[in-house]
């Protein structure tokens, strides 16, 4: 019986860990999320996965994290926020028409389809 107990209190306690740590990653996504730096794309991007979105959008948060969690592994997806006024340039350059849209190299995606979101980024 005592064993039981122990077993559960620790349980109990993994729980527990694991909540605030989940809620604490999600947490810092969301403000990663809603951050408006200005960035700056390098000429040679082809390595890098440009994710344009915007923090306001329903179809851009719905997957946002999904793509940031993909990120902290691939380190190769280059986060850009067109709510910052700044980043608006790149709305002629990459020709783009809606939002989320990831662009790989010649490859172009816009929505949250995370099947054909997976192509582009590769897994």
């Amino acid at each position: 019986m005592i064993l039981i107990k122990k077993i559960s209190k620790a349980l109990a306690i993994i729980v527990v860990v694991i909540a605030v740590v989940s809620f604490a990653g999600h947490s810092y996504v969301n403000h990663v999320e809603k951050e408006q730096r200005v960035v700056k794309i390098k000429t040679n991007q082809s390595k890098q996965v440009l994710f344009f979105y915007r923090d306001d959008c329903p179809d851009c948060q719905s997957i946002f994290h999904q793509i940031y969690w993909r990120n902290v592994i691939s380190h190769n997806i280059v986060f850009i926020n067109m709510n910052q006024a700044k980043n608006r340039k790149y709305i002629a350059k990459y020709q783009l028409t809606s939002v989320p849209t990831l662009i790989h190299g010649n490859q172009r995606y816009s929505g949250t389809n995370m099947k054909k979101i997976k192509q582009i980024i590769g897994d």
